[in-house]
């Protein structure tokens, strides 16, 4: 069964939302809460990627090249990912996907 472009948002807010719990318990130097913030931010990435290819290019046109070169560096290049790169990703680029998110999610829901 396919999944809708507004479940699968729903799934990436899901992500951001608990990746930003973690943040909240502790510093984003400390190994586990690093682990923790690349999974989430990998497992939202990928659940966007599910979108349907309209939807991506609508919402997110050239920046999904970068997202999902992200996604793919966690993914298969763990041990060699820069953390500096993550935590400037989660603080700067996060809250503006969280935002165009909302946006689509009001858009897909009328």
């Amino acid at each position: 069964m396919s999944r809708t472009d507004e479940e699968l948002v729903l799934d990436v807010l899901d992500h951001i939302q608990i990746l930003k719990s973690h943040l909240t318990r502790t510093y984003l130097e400390q190994v586990i809460i690093v682990d923790a913030v690349n999974m989430r931010l990998s497992a939202a990435i990928e659940s966007l990627a599910q979108t349907s290819p309209e939807f991506r290019a609508q919402y997110f046109a050239e920046e999904w090249k970068l997202m999902k070169a992200t996604r793919n560096r966690i993914s298969h290049g763990y041990s060699f990912v820069d953390q500096s790169i993550i935590q400037q990703t989660v603080v700067n680029r996060l809250p503006g996907l969280e935002q165009q998110l909302r946006t689509a999610l009001v858009e897909l829901s009328t």
